[in-house]
């Protein structure tokens, strides 16, 4: 709901529009989020892959049944009919994973991190993954839905006895996230068939979860088949309460019921009642952006800076310094990238960078206080990120570059590592290298090769574009910003890193728009076809709206709209 009742006229609006609501033309002050400001604004050596060529790269070679050679094809067909009646499919978690593969458990070893990340990123990227060579793959990931154990939502695999690691009941991160996963999927795909049926009983299972749990989110997993919470050598996953609250507003937003919205309210408040930084892998950043849109759309005083903060500080206590890696090693900076601060110096994974863009480049829609720090931080993690592909880091600093070729270059190493690991390569850094090898005996080296990060790309490849000034990114708001409250124009984060005033040139369609930045708050551009030219301040951030020329724009309390369609949901809140 809206805040307030205060309605502007058209005209009055424009004109306020170019001098900012009670700001008097300063707009939007930016927050800084500490860990953030120790990055580089302009990281160097530079490099930016083309993110979205890379995620179609993966998908056209990962879902080729036809390719031959060692460890192919990556993909094969699970004929069980486990938890849905039907036949599914499955691809490696790492190049040659001697643990799965089609005659692993008659084909039942394969991973939904893994499987329903590629989906995702490859419809992040516009392939429509439910009518792919005649199959619908989308249809077939149902059978992660685990009704067999009773525990009724989606899980890291179709059945217990095709258990390869961590994560099967075991750690909570897993049985949320994958479930954050298939929610995306049924974002982006409304009408396939049976997947609302099985959103509605995953909501259910995570409202009674959040509710036996209470304000005590201080476990390591819940028990979903006895309805019990658990806890084992793992520590404690408190972070767990931002991947519930996201599911349970997002059943809210598909199914309208006050009590997912009551529910995921509850989990990010019983998230903010700690004491201490708890992030354990990848979901507390997603309870940044919810708290951002809460704050915009219900009215709600969730603190966004300190979700931030522990979603990058580094400083958490349950997984110690798990957080956003800053230094230079070697030779390149490596700012940005996710996971460890302290592991061997440091040790940043490909997944957890790509996923923590998922909710904070949507979130600056809602909160554009955070618009220069987002952008900082995406210019350097996408910078970086390039250093786990094995064509894009010198032969020296990677463990396998001599059998490199089998990647295709759309098939990263898992992690970047400050010190390296690997017996032999003692001193070399940065260093990306697979944690293949140190699962189990009979890996092949080849095993240091990671799919089920890679696959994850496509959300990097649907939201980053380069522009006409190296270095300033446009990052597209919304195809991560998921179950919105109906229709949303374009809207386009710009970071300038630069000392100077830049001017961008920004892609507006044939149709006539006006630019809105919600970072100044003002109309910066009036009547723009084809293209439109933005000045961006040194060093400054803008979020850029386009509407359609003669939308009519009222203010309805601190939300602008212009025909409707909200376009600024901080309009004279500030500071």
């Amino acid at each position: 709901m809206y805040i307030g009742k205060l309605f502007f006229t058209l005209g009055a609006i424009l004109a306020l529009s170019f001098s900012g609501f009670g700001q008097k033309g300063k707009g939007v002050p930016q927050v800084v989020v500490p860990r953030i400001e120790q990055m580089p604004a302009l990281p160097t050596p530079y490099f930016m892959k083309d993110w979205r060529q890379t995620a179609l790269g993966f998908d056209a070679y990962v879902y080729n049944f036809e390719e031959k050679g060692p460890f192919m094809p990556l993909i094969w067909l699970d004929p069980n009919t486990r938890n849905s009646g039907s036949s599914t499919f499955g691809h490696y978690t790492v190049i040659g994973d001697v643990r799965q593969g089609p005659l692993k458990n008659n084909g039942e070893a394969h991973e939904a991190l893994a499987v329903l990340g590629s989906l995702l990123g490859g419809t992040l990227v516009g392939i429509d993954k439910s009518k792919q060579h005649g199959m619908n793959f989308v249809r077939m990931a149902q059978n992660y839905f685990n009704t067999d154990n009773g525990w009724n939502i989606v899980m890291n695999f179709t059945t217990p006895s095709a258990h390869i690691g961590g994560g099967y009941g075991n750690d909570g991160w897993y049985d949320t996230y994958t479930n954050v996963l298939f929610y995306a999927l049924g974002h982006h795909y409304p009408e396939e068939q049976g997947y609302r049926a099985i959103m509605r009983k995953i909501a259910d299972q995570f409202y009674r979860a959040d509710s036996i749990m209470g304000d005590n989110y201080s476990h390591t997993f819940f028990d979903f088949g006895k309805m019990v919470p658990g806890k084992n050598h793992v520590p404690a996953q408190e972070d767990m309460a931002a991947g519930y609250a996201y599911i349970l507003f997002s059943a809210y937003q598909l199914f309208g019921e006050e009590r997912y919205l009551r529910a995921a309210r509850h989990a990010l408040q019983v998230l903010l009642q700690q004491r201490e930084n708890r992030y354990y892998e990848v979901l507390m950043p997603f309870g940044a952006y919810l708290a951002a849109r809460m704050n915009a759309e219900h009215g709600d005083s969730m603190d966004v800076l300190r979700l931030l903060n522990w979603s990058f500080d580094g400083d958490a206590t349950n997984r110690e310094g798990w957080g956003a890696v800053v230094g230079r090693w070697g030779e390149y900076d490596v700012h940005g990238i996710i996971g460890s601060t302290v592991h061997n110096g440091g040790y940043g994974f490909l997944m957890n960078t790509f996923d923590q863009a998922f909710p904070l480049v949507p979130m600056v829609r809602y909160d554009q206080r955070f618009a220069r720090a987002i952008g900082r931080w995406m210019l350097n993690a996408a910078n970086a990120a390039r250093l786990f592909y094995p064509f894009d880091i010198p032969d020296s600093l990677q463990a396998n570059p001599t059998l490199k070729e089998i990647t295709r270059n759309v098939i990263a190493y898992e992690g970047l590592i400050k010190k390296a690991a690997y017996p032999g390569f003692d001193g070399r850094t940065p260093f990306a290298q697979g944690d293949g090898p140190l699962w189990t005996s009979g890996m092949p080296p080849q095993s240091m090769f990671s799919l089920y990060g890679s696959g994850h790309a496509g959300i990097f490849g649907s939201i980053i574009r380069k522009t006409n000034i190296e270095k300033i990114l446009q990052l597209n708001c919304l195809p991560t910003d998921l179950f919105r409250n109906g229709k949303a124009y374009p809207t386009y984060l710009y970071y300038n890193p630069f000392s100077e005033e830049k001017t961008v040139k920004v892609e507006t369609g044939n149709a006539p728009v006006q630019v809105y930045d919600a970072v100044r708050q003002r109309i910066v551009a009036k009547k723009a076809a084809g293209t439109a030219q933005i000045r961006i301040p040194a060093n400054e951030a803008a979020v850029l709206v386009l509407i359609p020329h003669g939308a009519k724009l009222e203010a309805n309390g601190h939300v602008l709209a212009a025909n409707g369609v909200p376009v600024d949901f901080r309009y004279g809140l500030n500071p």
